[in-house]
């Protein structure tokens, strides 16, 4: 009976991770196909672009404080000894500005080159570990990082291919790339930071960090998109109200906003359920291999086809990134 009852517990383990990955796969791959499209697909018989992509961001905030006050409502027992409102004040300042320059890179560089990229951010924390901090890594640890860079610098610098630049609105690889780099400086900051209000108010939940970044960013995006091109003629930033009219008058691009929205918040259920459920490292996991099928299916589905000098660069930066998860896993078994 006693291994019976193993046997079941160990398959409704199984289960519940297979649930996760699927979840997270579907719902981020998703995410990123609707991203690449409302980048580069030209909408209506007029054939217009979608140029307010930084809109995204404010529409991901609205739906994710709807969503995560929902869940608040459903689950949480009580908000006694979670960290206040204020607290996410400063922080959110640089989670508004990160996720809007990588979305805003895809302006300059394809979609795969962006993931790419962004799955970079070992880099930029080895350095400032090295340098700031004095941290002593291993050998192993450098082959990662010496694979990542070697990858996305390898990509970047190969030529790409006419069909993937004809999609671009504005070809520029170094803007691009540097785009994605100061998304990843700015993410670092943020999650450091949501880190420390997490240790100084443990019983914070996921949903109430979610709440209270939402919560800023939607208040910042309003001001920057609404307030502002209401101040200054010549706004140079992405105007809201055009986003707005162009949802109105191309609905097909309302559709896939909200539905990017949605996998968003979607995607983030299935990350709070996996690291509660499996712990982070295996939501790392997940998450990497998500990111190497985004590119697969950018590749297949959207039509950026890779020559096989790239397909070796993305192979080279994922080598890295496995190998750093196996040494942690590694760890975790010591």
């Amino acid at each position: 009976m006693v291994a019976q009852s193993e046997a079941s517990g160990g398959f409704k383990r199984v289960m519940v991770l297979a649930f996760c990955v699927a979840g997270i796969w579907s719902a981020y791959i998703t995410q990123g196909v609707l991203q690449e499209t409302l980048s580069t697909k030209r909408f209506g018989p007029e054939a217009k672009r979608f140029e307010h992509l930084a809109f995204l961001n404010f529409a991901q905030n609205v739906v994710c404080l709807i969503w995560s006050y929902i869940m608040i409502k459903l689950w949480s027992k009580s908000s006694v000894g979670t960290a206040p409102l204020r607290k996410y004040c400063g922080v959110s300042i640089t989670n508004t500005i990160g996720p809007t320059m990588g979305i805003e890179a895809l302006k300059y560089i394809s979609y795969p080159a962006q993931v790419l990229a962004k799955s970079s951010k070992m880099i930029p924390v080895m350095f400032m570990g090295a340098i700031l901090y004095g941290v002593k890594y291993t050998i192993p640890e450098y082959i990662c990082s010496f694979l990542v860079a070697g990858g996305v610098s390898t990509f970047a610098l190969l030529k790409t291919s006419s069909k993937t630049m004809n999609k671009l609105a504005n070809p520029n690889a170094p803007l691009g790339y540097t785009l994605c780099f100061l998304n990843l400086a700015f993410d670092g900051y943020t999650n450091s930071t949501q880190d420390l209000i997490k240790s100084r108010y443990p019983k914070t939940s996921p949903w109430d960090i979610m709440l209270g970044m939402n919560f800023w960013g939607t208040i910042y995006n309003a001001v920057i998109m609404f307030i502002g091109p209401l101040l200054f003629s010549n706004w140079p930033y992405a105007n809201g109200f055009e986003a707005l009219n162009f949802c109105g008058t191309h609905p097909e691009a309302a559709w896939d906003i909200l539905v990017y929205c949605l996998c968003g918040a979607i995607g983030q259920n299935f990350i709070f359920l996996t690291i509660s459920r499996f712990g982070s490292l295996t939501n790392t996991t997940i998450t990497t291999t998500r990111k190497f099928m985004s590119i697969v299916v950018s590749s297949v589905v959207s039509g950026n086809p890779l020559s096989a000098k790239q397909w070796g660069s993305v192979f080279m930066v994922f080598s890295g990134l496995s190998l750093q998860i196996l040494l942690k896993w590694k760890r975790k078994k010591a």
